[in-house]
């Protein structure tokens, strides 16, 4: 009973974020936008990247709400996840993550690794814990190790940290929109209202998108 509150209370708040989508959202108070865009991976969408970090519990609660707004989205939306490092100690648990991308993994080893990191209090701060873990959804540890250490999860990393100073986040989650509008839960008052501005946005650039075809 309590998981299918849970569950509705997430509808709930989703369906609030697309009915307010049309909210009169203003620049500089409900969002920020870049002076430098920056480069989307798919420019035929309209991206919407998030911001992230397994040890931030913050992000864990959002995920759930993630989760069921990705699903509610028009194909031209492009989800997309950065994970956040902001100094050395945090550099496994991104590598970790683009690992998962790497391997091909990610969905459904996502949410168990913040609960793994944040719940069963696993460090998963080498690439044998990454490789442990891993292992667990049928993947050879000595391949997951090398994978973990590869030059292409290398350049996953650096990619990320590049889009994280890029984006001018200030903490996690945030939420960046065509690689130009940035908004945090700070400025909208919460994750779900964060979820409305971002809605709000994406019907902007779809909106300028239509209109720029004519």
């Amino acid at each position: 009973m309590r998981s299918l509150i849970a569950l509705l209370g997430v509808v709930f708040t989703l369906s609030a974020c697309a009915q307010e989508a049309t909210g009169d959202y203003k620049e500089g108070k409900d969002y920020f936008v870049l002076e430098q865009p920056v480069r989307t991976a798919d420019p035929s969408k309209i991206e919407v990247a998030e911001v992230f970090s397994y040890h931030c519990p913050h992000c864990l609660h959002f995920e759930a709400l993630l989760q069921v707004w990705e699903k509610q989205q028009a194909d031209d939306v492009d989800f997309v996840q950065t994970h956040a490092k902001w100094n050395a100690q945090m550099e496994p648990l991104s590598r970790g993550f683009y690992t998962s991308i790497a391997l091909k993994i990610k969905d459904k080893t996502h949410m168990d690794a913040f609960k793994a990191f944040q719940v069963e209090h696993k460090p998963l701060a080498t690439a044998e814990d990454w490789a442990e873990f891993f292992s667990a959804y049928g993947v050879d540890k000595a391949k997951a190790i090398n994978t973990y250490n590869s030059f292409g999860v290398n350049s996953m990393v650096m990619q990320a940290e590049a889009r994280m100073r890029s984006y001018k986040v200030s903490g996690t989650p945030e939420m960046v929109v065509e690689g130009k509008y940035r908004i945090n839960a700070n400025m909208t008052g919460g994750q779900g209202d964060m979820l409305k501005v971002v809605d709000f946005l994406v019907a902007k650039v779809r909106k300028e998108r239509a209109l720029a075809k004519k």
